[in-house]
């Protein structure tokens, strides 16, 4: 049974930083990738950023330069460093991996 478990949401001032982690079990990271998503009120999930098993990553647009992820293999968990955060940050964020979710770690940046 794989499972996800994000931690690490907070309250937090614009232009401020938190770092997401997502514990995974029942998968190793070192043959599956992890995506993150997140989702604001009353709007879509969207896709935030991933790594591949091999460390490869990728970010959307809006958040590239400020967000970085990573992954510790040993711990088997994900990781995401958010930098010079911006009120429109704010959501719920979950990783997913192999058609798998966590329950999502809520977000909150104040102007």
């Amino acid at each position: 049974q794989v499972q996800l478990v994000e931690s690490g949401g907070g309250l937090v001032q614009a232009g401020g930083s938190l770092t997401l982690s997502c514990a995974v079990s029942g998968i190793s990271l070192s043959s599956t990738a992890v995506d993150w998503y997140r989702q604001a009120p009353g709007k879509q999930r969207e896709f935030v950023a991933f790594i591949t098993s091999s460390g490869n990553t990728d970010y959307a647009y809006f958040v590239k330069g400020r967000f970085t992820v990573s992954a510790d293999k040993v711990k088997n968990t994900a990781y995401l460093r958010m930098n010079s955060l911006k009120p429109e940050d704010t959501g719920v964020y979950y990783c997913n991996t192999s058609d798998y979710w966590g329950q999502g770690t809520q977000v909150t940046v104040a102007s």
